[in-house]
């Protein structure tokens, strides 16, 4: 069944990584900004969570925000877990955006009275070097499920512990900045991408996702990336993760330039759909 173009004004509710003040959350309203969209946002504590959402709810007028990358860490794994079980319901991604991720050291206290700091795994490991040259060998990391959780838990009563987060949640929560850009890395970048039941629109500047498994004999997957080949289809991006169906059998990811509805994509997907187990588009969408 051919699926329906994004209709903005049918979306009623977005969902998103949260809680408030997390870099998922300021990704959610530059998407609502850029579509427009009328509707309400609910924040929900992982992505596997806001993945079973989506599947969950019968409607259409719903879609979710979730972080695919980040330019220091890599793929986030939960999410490319999670794409390859979107096939039945027919979710896709939408749209992509990427948001600049600047740390700063949160909290009550001086910096010589901190003895704790609180944050996401991730952005503990992308300020370790500062952490390293500035704390001593006593600090206590403590690991939260996001870095806006980190800054919401901050008391004025207790100066001994702070957190890694960024300065828009600190404000949001009324905490004070101890340091700011505190990154190890200054380029530092989360891609986030906008999922739901619809198929995005043509831009000229598209990138398409797909998910596939093959065979497991030599030369299955070379097939598949001869195939692209031939068709003239540069790819950007290509990872595979374990099925966890059988030893040895893992799905894979790629992305490239096109869209579904480009000619050229469509005899590509052709060919590479007698070649494979198991195949799925999981979108063609354009970066806001």
């Amino acid at each position: 069944m051919e699926q329906d173009i994004l209709d903005t004004s049918k979306i009623k509710k977005l969902l998103f990584l949260g809680p408030n003040g997390s870099y998922s959350d300021f990704a959610k309203n530059k998407f609502i900004k850029h579509f427009n969209f009328n509707c309400v946002s609910t924040n929900l504590k992982s992505i596997s969570s806001v993945i079973k959402a989506l599947k969950d709810e019968n409607s259409e007028d719903i879609v979710g925000v979730i972080p695919i990358e980040n330019s220091i860490e890599g793929i986030v794994r939960e999410t490319l877990d999670n794409l390859s079980s979107l096939k039945k319901e027919g979710i896709k991604i939408i749209a992509e955006t990427t948001m600049d991720v600047k740390h700063a050291l949160l909290g009550y206290g001086e910096k010589s009275e901190i003895k704790i700091i609180r944050s996401h795994p991730q952005a503990l490991a992308q300020c370790k070097q500062y952490i390293n040259a500035n704390f001593s060998d006593s600090l206590i990391e403590e690991a939260t499920l996001s870095t806006s959780a980190a800054i919401k838990s901050l008391s004025s009563k207790d100066k001994t512990i702070s957190a890694i987060g960024s300065i828009e949640c600190g404000k949001m929560y009324n905490v004070p900045v101890i340091e700011e850009e505190i990154n190890d890395e200054p380029n530092n970048k989360t891609r986030f991408i906008l999922l739901g039941k619809f198929l995005a629109p043509q831009t000229g500047k598209d990138r398409t996702s797909i998910t596939f498994s093959t065979e497991n004999k030599a030369g299955a997957l070379s097939k598949i990336l001869s195939i692209l080949e031939t068709y003239g289809i540069n790819m950007s991006y290509i990872d595979s993760r374990p099925s966890k169906k059988e030893l040895g059998e893992y799905v894979f990811y790629i992305d490239f330039e096109g869209h579904i509805q480009d000619k050229r994509v469509q005899d590509a997907f052709e060919e590479i759909t007698k070649n494979v187990k198991m195949f799925y588009v999981i979108g063609s969408y354009s970066s806001v």
